[in-house]
């Protein structure tokens, strides 16, 4: 992978705090052949040394606007001039070793390629390796992906494709709302394996950012496709729908006692549940289409700027 050209990506690495890892970080990267000038340390307010120490090494260092990851993602896009842009922690949890295995593979046609991590021992707790696990499930049964790790801190993407993200999520939200915006927009989305190391410093995520971000999704799924969203909470109806009925078909066979009403209520519910899951299953099949009819649009107008340009170089003398 060393052969890989990163002269077109930017690194962006937000930090808060991080004097202990920041230094091995941005070495790593350098080391990797990442241009000095193409590597932006966005910094949230850092009071131990953290910006002494990114400056040191001869990078970009800028103020954040705002608080919070996402802010600092959307601070250091207005400072990158690359087609591709990687986002990675600057907590030291993410090789910089990968970065050429991520340019790489979004070289083969894809808007966004995700590090899913491979965590070696100790280098995560196993109830965050559960909430991850978790709300990466969540996120696949709201978008219909078959993704591994939506919440991993390292990831490239196209530059232009970055630029149309909203940035509407706070905080940790932001690796979910990007991936629900190419996810929903293209579905160019890939993921290659990547180690993940304990990190250096103090952890910042709790419990509480899990319960934030699975809110956030649900608000995701809302904006992205909201007919999926309302027939999937119409299809839980299925739910009490079926529970009632067994409880009304048990008495009937089993005590003689017949629940007319219940029963009745029952079948409503029970179908109302199927119609929904079956319009939910349709609404997903529609968003395809409409991602797969955008993506031909793109095409057509690459293929057309294609011939634009061929014929501009022939015409001249």
């Amino acid at each position: 992978m060393s052969s890989i050209d990163l002269s077109d990506v930017t690194v962006i690495i937000p930090v808060l705090n991080e004097a202990e890892a920041i230094g091995p970080v941005l070495d790593e990267v350098i080391s990797i052949c990442v241009p000095h000038e193409n590597i932006i340390v966005v910094d949230g307010g850092s009071t131990d040394g953290t910006v002494e120490i990114a400056k040191s090494k001869g990078v970009r260092v800028v103020p954040q606007e705002g608080k919070g990851k996402a802010l600092a993602i959307k601070t250091g896009l207005k400072y990158v001039r690359t087609p591709y842009v990687l986002i990675m922690d600057g907590d030291y949890t993410y090789p910089a070793k990968h970065i050429p295995e991520l340019k790489a593979k979004i070289l083969e046609g894809y808007d966004l390629v995700i590090g899913a991590r491979k965590c070696e021992k100790g280098s995560q707790h196993p109830l965050f390796r559960f909430g991850n696990w978790a709300l990466t499930k969540f996120f696949n049964l709201l978008f219909g992906t078959k993704l591994t790790d939506v919440l991993s801190g390292m990831y490239i993407i196209r530059t232009r494709r970055l630029r149309e993200v909203p940035f509407e999520m706070p905080h940790f939200s932001i690796e979910s709302e990007i991936v629900a915006h190419i996810a929903s927009s293209t579905g160019k989305v890939a993921e290659t394996p990547i180690h993940y190391r304990k990190r250096l410093g103090e952890k910042k995520l709790n419990i509480w950012h899990g319960v934030a971000i699975a809110r956030d999704m649900v608000r995701l799924a809302w904006r992205y496709n909201p007919a999926f969203f309302i027939f999937g909470l119409g299809a839980l109806l299925l739910v009490p729908g079926l529970v009632l009925g067994a409880w009304v078909g048990y008495h009937y066979f089993f005590t003689g006692i017949k629940y007319y009403v219940k029963g009745l209520i029952a079948i409503l519910l029970t179908t109302a549940g199927i119609l929904s899951m079956f319009q939910a299953i349709m609404a997903l099949y529609i968003k395809r289409i409409e991602m797969r009819t955008r993506q031909q649009i793109e095409n057509l107008k690459e293929y057309i700027k294609e011939i634009l340009r061929k014929n501009h170089i022939n015409k001249k003398p």
